[in-house]
C-alpha cells in the first residue's frame, strides 16, 4: 500500500529517512525527526510512504515549486528511497506513479527530479516512468556557504 504520510507517521519515516541520508551524505545524520515533523506539520511537502503490512518500506518526497512561465505549481521530487530488504519489488516505481497521479489530480504542470551523477542507472529508471530530459533548462546551482 502507498499513501501520503501524516504527522503521525514520523516514527515510521525517520529510520527510512536516516538510511537515505546516510547513503547519500554519509556519516550519522542528525536532525531528521525535527526536520520531518516540521515539514509534515506545516504541510511544506508531500511525503508518500510505502507499506508491506504495517511496516514502512520506502518513501518519496515532493516539495512545491512554482512556474512563473505557466503560472502554476510544479513539484520537485527530492527523495526516493526503498529499504534494502524490499528493493527489486517495484516499490520505487509504485511510489513514483503515486506522485505522478497526485501531480495530475492537483493540476500541476510537472514533476522535476535531479539525478545524482553517481547513480546513472536512475536515468533509465525515470525515463521508463516517462520522465524526460528538460528541453528548456540546463540547471546550474549556486551553493550558499
Amino acid at each position: 500500500m502507498i499513501r501520503p504520510a501524516t504527522p503521525a507517521d514520523v516514527d515510521q519515516l525517520v529510520p527510512l529517512f536516516d538510511a537515505y541520508r546516510t547513503f547519500f551524505a554519509g556519516g550519522t545524520p542528525a536532525g531528521s525527526r525535527a526536520f520531518l515533523a516540521e515539514r509534515l506539520g506545516a504541510g511544506e511537502g508531500v511525503f508518500f510512504l510505502a507499506f508491506e503490512g504495517e511496516r514502512a518500506t520506502g518513501f518519496l518526497t515532493l516539495y512545491p515549486l512554482f512556474s512563473s512561465w505557466y503560472a502554476t505549481r510544479i513539484w520537485f521530487l527530492s527523495d526516493l528511497y526503498v529499504h534494502e530488504a524490499f528493493r527489486k519489488a517495484g516499490i520505487g516505481k509504485r511510489l513514483v506513479e503515486a506522485a505522478k497521479r497526485f501531480a495530475h489530480e492537483n493540476g500541476s504542470r510537472s514533476i522535476m527530479v535531479e539525478i545524482p551523477h553517481r547513480e546513472p542507472h536512475l536515468v533509465t529508471f525515470y525515463e521508463e516512468l516517462q520522465f524526460m530530459r528538460d528541453r528548456d533548462f540546463n540547471l546550474h546551482r549556486y551553493y550558499v556557504s
